[in-house]
C-alpha cells in the first residue's frame, strides 16, 4: 500500500502542475468546450492554471518527503475532492458540461477516497520499522518479516527495539 501511495502522490503532482502549465499557456483553449468565452474568463483560467501548478509542486512536496506525512495527503485530497463537489454544484445549477468535465469529475470524486484510505500507509509502514527492501528486484511484502525478525516484532516500534 505504501508503494501505492507513493506513485499516487506522484503522478498527481506531476499530472497537476502539466494540465496547469497547459491551461497557463492556452488559456480558454485548454478548456474542451469553451471556445472563445472572452478576456475575463481567459485571464481567470489562466490565473487558475498557475494556482493548479502550486498544487501540483505541494503534491510532489509530498511525494519527496519520507514517510509521506498522511495530513498532507488528507489535506491536498480534501483540496481534489472539493473540486469534484465544485462540479456537481455547477452541474445542478447549469446542467451538464461536455464529457471531458463529466469525466474528470469522476475522478475527482472517486479518487479522494481511496487516497484518504492510502494516507496513513508509509507512515504506518515506517513506524513500524518495516522500511521497503528489495529481494533479487522484487519488493519484499510487508506481511513477510524481514530476516532476524519474528511475527512478535510488529507489536514494537522501531524506537521501542532501539531502547530496550
Amino acid at each position: 500500500m505504501a508503494r501505492t501511495l507513493r506513485v499516487l502522490v506522484q503522478v498527481m503532482g506531476w499530472a497537476c502542475v502539466a494540465i496547469g502549465l497547459f491551461h497557463v499557456a492556452l488559456g480558454n483553449a485548454a478548456i474542451p468546450g469553451v471556445g472563445s468565452a472572452g478576456a475575463t474568463v481567459d485571464s481567470s483560467g489562466r490565473f487558475m492554471g498557475a494556482s493548479f501548478v502550486g498544487y501540483g509542486l505541494a503534491w510532489l512536496w509530498a511525494a519527496r518527503q519520507r514517510p509521506i506525512p498522511a495530513t498532507a495527503v488528507r489535506a491536498l485530497s480534501a483540496v481534489f475532492l472539493l473540486g469534484g463537489l465544485g462540479r456537481l454544484i455547477s452541474l445542478a445549477v447549469h446542467g451538464w458540461p461536455q464529457w471531458f468535465q463529466i469525466a474528470l469529475t469522476v475522478i475527482e470524486l472517486g479518487l479522494p477516497p481511496a487516497l484518504f484510505w492510502l494516507a496513513p500507509s508509509e507512515e504506518r509502514e515506517h513506524d513500524m520499522g518495516w522500511p521497503s527492501r528489495r529481494v533479487g528486484g522484487l519488493r519484499r511484502s510487508s506481511a513477510e518479516p524481514p530476516e532476524g525478525r519474528t511475527e512478535a516484532d510488529r507489536s514494537t516500534t522501531w524506537v521501542q527495539r532501539m531502547t530496550g
